[in-house]
């Protein structure tokens, strides 16, 4: 962990920068001013759905990232209490909500999570600070709550909000309902206890934060603050953050540190551009200028090279890093068979993630198996004649070399890990085959 001395931007004008990076969807009169005027506590809220993050929640992340190196004070919520109720923002239907045990699993997992990119232990003055909102909602009860909350926010104030009015149309439970006025008192609370003065979240929150603002004159007589982010959407205007697998999660055991870095590699130019200034610390202008450069030569892939290696570095490790272009050199390019069986067997299996995969009996490799029988009667080619022809016309590599021999046998020696043999047809198409 680096000290927080290493951290600070000297004349930062944070808002400035963010605006340059396109990332300011809505901004409270006021807010750029409280920042550069003085060390600022702000916090950012987590849904505790899942016991990890993903890269979707890499936005949030690095606001808290960034204002931490701005010199700002970050507070991390986690809605242990608000994710036994479900926000309806951006959301078309009431979610499943969870019990407290899984609740607290979640948590935890997050704090882990979080405590590799913001400083939460140093003596900093603006060492970051985790809280939970169910700690302060525990023993609230239902009639302390009306009582003391519900009579300073009108219910024509909460219909006026679009996260309540898209919903109305297909149905919304009272407890959802709810839900920006249990978020507006998190703001009220922190800013009471912890002299938090500014909320940050992306552009669907904005009518939660603003009633924890309006919460907090009407039943404090305070000032906070407020901006949002404009949500991430890919070129295509799906959600960023998913693969054809799903989520991209921070977790290396959800999602590999390889694959979590081909996540980047593959974006398309369009997101490329849009993501290195949304996630990348580099100057704007470097960003800028390396831009530039891609779009000389796009084939060579530089803005998600630079950003695969920037987003694996700081998410995993530069170990992982290398590891995971290592395995790219693997499957994509001319590393020799003595690299391939360097890897370990969790190595080798993190590289083949999502690579089909096929079985067979280890018994068969003790007096040669015939590779052409093998790959037909596997389903790697339609028929014995398909796989001849691709053998004899090269197109056929055994653990990243090449057969041309239509009477080859696949033995033990050929197995990795002593379990495995990696096929491949043509450049790019790989089974891997167990043998057990």
């Amino acid at each position: 962990m680096l000290l927080l001395s290493q951290y600070y931007y000297t004349e930062m004008n944070l808002i400035a920068e963010l605006q340059e990076r396109n990332l300011i969807q809505d901004i409270m009169p006021g807010t750029e001013e409280q920042l550069n005027k003085e060390m600022t506590a702000a916090y950012i809220g987590f849904d505790p759905t899942a016991d990890s993050l993903h890269v979707g929640s890499l936005l949030p992340i690095t606001l808290l990232m960034r204002l931490q190196r701005a010199g700002h004070k970050p507070y991390a919520l986690v809605g242990g209490a608000t994710g036994m109720v479900g926000d309806p923002s951006g959301k078309s239907q009431e979610r499943n909500l969870l019990d407290l045990d899984t609740i607290q699993h979640n948590c935890d997992g997050i704090r882990r999570q979080l405590e590799r990119f913001i400083d939460f232990g140093s003596e900093a003055e603006n060492a970051a600070v985790m809280v939970n909102n169910y700690d302060w909602f525990k023993d609230f009860s239902f009639l302390e709550f009306i009582r003391d909350v519900g009579k300073h926010i009108s219910v024509n104030y909460m219909m006026a909000k679009d996260s309540v009015k898209t919903r109305l149309e297909t149905g919304m439970s009272f407890t959802e309902f709810t839900y920006q006025l249990i978020q507006g008192y998190d703001f009220y609370h922190l800013f009471n206890n912890h002299d938090v003065r500014l909320q940050v979240g992306g552009a669907d929150q904005w009518g939660n934060i603003v009633t924890g603002t309006e919460l907090i004159r009407r039943k404090g007589g305070g000032d906070a603050f407020a901006f949002t982010c404009r949500l991430i959407t890919k070129s295509d205007g799906s959600k960023f953050g998913k693969s054809e697998g799903g989520n991209v999660w921070l977790d290396r055991e959800r999602t590999s540190p390889y694959m979590f870095y081909q996540f980047w590699m593959n974006l398309p130019d369009a997101d490329a551009a849009k993501m290195a200034l949304v996630f990348s610390f580099k100057p704007v202008a470097e960003i800028k200028a390396l831009i530039v450069e891609h779009e000389e030569a796009p084939h060579l892939r530089k803005l998600q090279k630079a950003l695969a290696e920037e987003m694996t570095t700081m998410v995993h490790s530069s170990e992982d890093l290398a590891f995971a272009q290592q395995a790219t050199e693997i499957l994509f390019g001319q590393a020799p068979v003595d690299v391939l069986r360097s890897l370990n067997e969790r190595q080798l299996l993190e590289v083949m993630d999502g690579v089909s995969q096929v079985r067979g009996e280890k018994s068969t490799l003790a007096e040669g198996l015939d590779l052409t029988t093998f790959l037909a009667e596997s389903g790697v080619f339609k028929s014995k004649g398909e796989a001849r022809k691709m053998l004899q016309n090269g197109g056929v590599s055994i653990n990243k070399e090449k057969v041309t021999d239509a009477d080859f046998k696949l033995t033990e020696a050929h197995l990795l890990n002593d379990r495995y043999i990696l096929l491949q047809k043509g450049k790019k198409n790989y089974t891997l085959a167990m043998f057990e």
